[in-house]
């Protein structure tokens, strides 16, 4: 381009072109160096400011020992199955079904132990959190202890509404009120992890996280 350029001037040889040129010329350049501009700083961020799984581009799936801690993989399974077994448990009082009483047994039984995994065994230990962190961070852990215990306590009168009194109406209720309640406090503290998460920074990268790791 730098050779086409100025043989077009020099073949029109009028000073109105040549001043148009230049000005593409100059917008040519412009444009360029903010494009180069852009470039050098999308490329400002050095693998080291990634996680160590990260600084592999061929390690796309992250395994277990790349998280800082198992919580995030263990939590979302107490999150979904509480709530389907609260969801199951609540329709089964109008229907009677054993169909769905096994569902929510089922569900009821893998959301409670994972509740108690994520929350005594897997749960984050945290270092540096500001004032107002730690207080969202206590909420959390409070509605985390509610789910265990209302998970627990509804996976028990589900047992005994489904195989001792045989799916009773009323022991179908019962069972379902308490795991509604299970379903409220996973869901709250489910809120209040995200918060955690995405608006007091706890957790990417292993922010605020003593690592499970040890050297």
């Amino acid at each position: 381009m730098s050779i086409v350029i100025p043989t077009l001037v020099a073949a029109h040889g009028g000073e109105k072109h040549g001043a148009k040129t230049a000005k593409n010329q100059r917008s040519t350049v412009s444009a360029t160096s903010t494009n180069t501009s852009r470039d050098s700083s999308a490329q400002t961020v050095s693998p080291e400011e990634h996680a160590g799984h990260l600084q592999e581009p061929a390690t796309l799936h992250a395994t277990p020992e790349d998280f800082p801690n198992k919580h995030p993989l263990i939590v979302h399974f107490p999150i979904v199955l509480l709530l389907v077994a609260a969801a199951v448990s609540l329709a089964n009082v109008l229907f009677l079904r054993k169909e769905l009483d096994w569902i929510v047994t089922v569900s009821a039984f893998v959301g409670a132990a994972t509740a108690f995994y994520a929350t005594k065994f897997a749960h984050p230990h945290t270092a540096g959190l500001t004032d107002h962190a730690q207080a969202v961070l206590a909420q959390h852990d409070l509605y985390a202890d509610w789910t265990v215990y209302l998970g627990i306590a509804g996976l028990l009168a589900q047992a005994v509404s489904q195989f001792l009194l045989k799916g009773k109406r009323w022991t179908v209720l019962a069972a379902a009120l308490i795991l509604a309640g299970a379903a409220y406090a996973v869901a709250m503290a489910g809120h209040y992890g995200a918060q955690l998460v995405h608006i007091e920074g706890v957790g990417p990268q292993g922010r605020y996280l003593e690592t499970e790791h040890h050297d």
